[in-house]
């Protein structure tokens, strides 16, 4: 992959994850426009120290991996801001980075391949099953996809899938996140997931 354009946040893009923003610093702007005009993607990487709206003499570390969003919907309700809806596609990890005069971060990075597609073994049904049950919850209350991280289409019979949604939802630290984002085996990221549900009463007995 070459060089690409970082937007540092206090959060973490899983493959198919949506990931709404809203847009105001000049450095993103300009960085959005220019990906919805040529149809490029831009790499989502935490932020581990530092704030997301640049500040003077700030110092902003970043994540050593993260994934390409694609933007799938924009609009413009005023001058100077754009509220954008991202999907997350490809994992990678940083090589080198470097921050320009006006703040944006560019990066070398390398691709992760993407998951296999594995079923759901049946010792972590119950993973996608708790999954499912919080979508239909969702789609009684009659919350729109727009407002739900969790949009169509539903894999639930795909291991990586249901585990990055998962990752997506808990209340995991960030470095447990990066681990679980970078861990190659689906399967296996659905055990770690499955194992802190479990820790927290969310699976049923």
């Amino acid at each position: 992959m070459p060089s690409i354009p970082l937007f540092p946040l206090k959060t973490i893009l899983f493959p198919d994850g949506h990931l709404p923003l809203q847009v105001f610093e000049v450095r993103y702007l300009d960085l959005v426009k220019r990906c919805i005009a040529k149809g490029e993607e831009f790499g989502v990487v935490s932020l581990l120290d530092g704030s997301e709206v640049r500040l003077p003499e700030q110092h902003e570390t970043l994540s050593a991996c993260g994934t390409m969003a694609r933007i799938l919907d924009w609009a413009a309700p005023l001058p100077g801001l754009l509220q954008i809806s991202c999907i997350g596609t490809t994992r990678f990890q940083v090589k080198s980075a470097e921050q320009l005069k006006h703040g944006l971060w560019m990066a070398e990075v390398e691709e992760v391949a993407e998951d296999m597609v594995v079923p759901i073994p049946s010792e972590q049904q119950d993973v996608a099953n708790a999954l499912g049950a919080l979508i239909r919850s969702l789609q009684k209350k009659q919350i729109s996809t727009a407002n739900m991280s969790l949009a169509p289409p539903y894999r639930l019979d795909e291991a990586g899938w249901v585990a990055n949604r998962w990752c997506e939802l808990l209340r995991l630290d960030l470095e447990e996140k990066q681990r679980l984002l970078l861990q190659e085996n689906p399967v296996l990221r659905l055990e770690l997931v499955q194992d802190v549900l479990s820790e927290n009463g969310l699976l049923d007995n």
